[in-house]
């Protein structure tokens, strides 16, 4: 089902026994536009400290009631390796945060959660212990990209969107599919051109991202979103709706794996 990133800050993370804190923001693979982590405000119990948490522990939600119920102690996420969430999140510190819960390294693999395409309901999810990657894999995949990989959600909404004609809006929030946690589409506010509308854009469909500008770049024309079904979030968004997006734009069904140019 596809959820609003809005809708998850501030749901509830349950542990085993006991509450941990409340989702504050999530950080995303800007190569597969895929939720890595939840950051997690612990509150008066870990003295305001952040924790991440990865799909890999999230089991039922419990969304009437805003409640995300994880397959971890307390004492677990205590003992975490105790990761800035303020500052850029590098590989070493990610793998040290995954050998602490025993699960496979996400990027290590040929699907999107590494050895499988969703992170609940697998061998991943229940703590199968990864081989280890090699150390010159790492730092070498380490030097292939310059940029942080992953981006915190709060800082990417509001990052203008550039169509092949002009600007149409900015980022409002985003949709994720909430079975393997795929940032699927951008919620675009069109206000200072279309007052009081929002549209969605297939994450699929972002040809360019320029962090340095806060800038996503799309090869539509502005007519297009112009005349594109409107977005309500109030209401689901169901396949028919989804498919009938698609035809708008004259564009392929989603396909996984999707990469943008990053610069």
């Amino acid at each position: 089902m596809l959820r609003t990133l809005r809708d998850l800050k501030r749901m509830t993370i349950g542990a085993t026994d006991g509450e941990i804190g409340k989702v504050r923001d999530a950080f995303f693979d800007d190569h597969h536009w895929a939720v890595r982590y939840l950051v997690v405000d612990t509150g008066g119990w870990l003295s305001g400290r952040k924790v991440l948490i990865t799909p890999l522990s999230v089991g039922e939600g419990d969304w009437e009631n805003r409640v995300l119920h994880v397959r971890l102690t307390r004492d677990q996420v205590k003992n975490a390796p105790d990761i800035d969430t303020d500052k850029p999140v590098s590989r070493q510190r990610e793998s040290e945060f995954f050998d602490h819960y025993g699960y496979p390294y996400y990027w290590a693999g040929p699907a999107m959660w590494g050895p499988t395409s969703f992170p609940a309901g697998t061998e991943a999810a229940l703590g199968q212990i990864p081989p280890p990657v090699e150390p010159e894999r790492l730092a070498r995949r380490e030097q292939e990209s310059h940029d942080p990989h992953l981006r915190s959600a709060n800082e990417v909404s509001g990052y203008g969107i550039e169509a092949a004609d002009g600007g149409i809006g900015h980022i409002d929030d985003f949709l994720f599919d909430d079975e393997d946690w795929a940032l699927r589409y951008l919620v675009v506010d069109t206000r200072n051109w279309l007052p009081g509308r929002q549209v969605l854009l297939s994450t699929e469909w972002v040809d360019e991202v320029s962090w340095s500008e806060r800038k996503a770049y799309v090869g539509l024309s502005r007519e297009e979103v112009r005349s594109s079904p409107e977005y309500d979030r109030r209401l689901m968004i169901s396949e028919t709706e989804e498919e009938r997006l698609y035809r708008h734009y004259n564009r392929e069904p989603r396909r996984s794996g999707t990469r943008v140019q990053i610069r």
